[in-house]
């Protein structure tokens, strides 16, 4: 499955893009989790929130969205 990923805030800066395409063959977002500190290991010292078609996801959920973000943590107000 081909992700279309977009970066938020701090994540922009450590992957020095805002967006790209990654050719992914697992299922979890673990996985993504994994493969993603793999190639951004500067994303190890960083808290980080994925969302998958706006919504907020779980490390064992299934991918089921091409479309996700990447997005450090923020504060409500």
């Amino acid at each position: 499955m081909i992700l279309n990923i977009k970066y938020y805030g701090l994540i922009t800066e450590i992957t020095s893009c805002s967006e790209e395409q990654l050719d992914f063959n697992e299922s979890t977002f673990i996985e993504l989790k994994a493969l993603l500190l793999a190639k951004y290991p500067a994303l190890e010292t960083t808290s980080f929130q994925i969302a998958a078609d706006n919504t907020m996801v779980n490390d064992n959920d299934k991918i089921t969205s091409s479309n996700l973000a990447i997005m450090p943590p923020f504060a409500g107000g």
